[in-house]
């Protein structure tokens, strides 16, 4: 804060905005909620593929692997929203949002910072020792980071709990634990020697990108009719991928990242210049902070954009119906053919019927079963009906009985409803029951 005050007038307080920090300070806010979500994500089964018992957790919702339509749709909205952003954003994920950016540059700072902090109190060392002590401590800092991001990753595919105990116990034979051990040794190989080189050698997605981007999407852009650039080069210095984006707005490498946009600000507004780099919507289009209208400064600037954020909000919601509707308990009910019929001593034809039922839910339920379409027709078997505990499945044989001169000989057509409590969501299949013909 400052005090401005002049020839006795009142003094006014304005906050004072340095240039050069805008940028980075949002993206490393940004990626510090990155790191939380990443972490607590499978914490709650927000997002989470259970490998073992075969489930997949999708916001709250436990899905099955029998669910694999909801499952493969899920996944279809998520695969989509990402090519949506890149043709809406570009490469604002690979700059803001994606994790090995994210950890690479956690990496670099540490490094950096050992490096001077044994040069600082080892000065009587000579270079290449203090070169090897720092990188020797830069290892063993990372390797415990490892094991932590390692831990967090296997846990979208294993129970973090199960994972904790074999990682305790320093297993290294289960699924779990090679896994563990392969993935944390690529972990540290990764962060101690590939980092940002990742980006451009093997990651995928900054081509796919290239592919989805068009003239609207977002870049940073080098914009400089006036020759106003003082070729101070603090871009390049200041640029993770160590690229000029003075030689083109369309480099591979460049990740949008928004670091020499704030160096430029920071160099140029001392001399009471704009800056030369700045987001911008394409070659062609208007600065992001130039833009007025609240639709055009968030992306949506022609009908195509609308109608992908359209699509996307349709998906989504039937999604999320699809989600709410689907039955907390599955019900499946067969006849078992191999005898079509058998006489009881009480007089009754009876049918056997195998029920399978599984609780998807997440609270103790109680299936019952009745009849309809057969008045003369009695369930055997089911007592009281079946408890299900939260992710039990269970399988049970009963018969349906009916006296031979209540029912049509032959093939007759039923349904045998179920009720659920307290999910009270109630479903009908189709049976048949077979009577003697003569």
């Amino acid at each position: 804060m400052a005090t401005l005050a002049k020839n006795g007038s009142t003094a006014t307080t304005a906050r004072i905005v340095l240039p050069g920090t805008k940028f980075h300070r949002l993206r490393k806010s940004v990626q510090l909620f990155c790191v939380a979500v990443f972490i607590l994500l499978p914490l709650f089964n927000v997002v989470r593929f259970d490998l073992p018992r075969q489930r997949f957790y999708f916001f709250g919702a436990e899905l099955w692997i029998s669910e694999f339509a909801i499952i493969f749709f899920s996944l279809m909205f998520l695969m989509i929203l990402i090519a949506a952003m890149a043709m809406l954003y570009g490469r604002v994920y690979c700059g803001y949002l994606c994790p090995q950016m994210i950890f690479s540059e956690a990496a670099n700072a540490l490094q950096s910072w050992t490096e001077r902090q044994v040069d600082r109190t080892l000065t009587g060392l000579g270079p290449d020792l203090r070169r090897w002590l720092a990188r020797a401590l830069l290892l063993a800092a990372l390797l415990p980071a490892a094991v932590l991001l390692t831990f967090v990753f296997i846990s979208y595919f294993v129970q973090p709990a199960y994972l904790f105990e074999r990682l305790v116990s320093l297993d290294i034979k289960t699924a779990a634990g090679v896994a563990g051990a392969s993935i944390t040794l690529l972990t540290l190989l990764d962060f101690a020697f590939l980092r940002q080189r990742f980006c451009t050698a093997i990651c995928p997605y900054g081509y796919l990108q290239g592919m989805l981007s068009d003239h609207h999407t977002l870049l940073v852009r080098y914009n400089d009719p006036l020759a106003e650039c003082i070729h101070c080069e603090k871009c390049i210095r200041v640029c993770p991928m160590g690229i000029d984006i003075r030689s083109s707005n369309h480099q591979i490498e460049c990740t949008h990242c928004g670091e020499c946009i704030d160096a430029c600000s920071a160099v140029l507004g001392r001399l009471g210049k704009k800056p030369r780099i700045q987001y911008a919507w394409g070659d062609a289009g208007e600065n992001v902070a130039a833009e007025h209208s609240w639709h055009r400064r968030s992306g949506l600037r022609d009908g195509k954009r609308v109608a992908v954020l359209l699509l996307l909000t349709v998906y989504a919601s039937a999604l999320a119906v699809a989600i709410h509707l689907r039955q907390p308990v599955l019900v499946r009910i067969m006849p078992n053919r191999i005898v079509l019929y058998t006489m009881g001593t009480d007089g009754l034809v009876h049918n056997r019927f195998r029920l399978m039922a599984s609780n998807r839910g997440r609270t103790e339920s109680t299936l019952t079963l009745s009849l309809e379409g057969m008045p003369a027709g009695h369930i055997v078997g089911m007592g009281n009906g079946v408890t299900l505990k939260p992710g039990e499945s269970v399988q049970r044989e009963f018969d349906l009985a009916a006296p031979a001169t209540g029912i049509a000989p032959g093939v007759n057509r039923l349904r045998i409803l179920t009720h659920v409590v307290p999910a009270q969501k109630n479903d009908a299949l189709e049976e048949t029951f077979i009577a003697p013909t003569d």
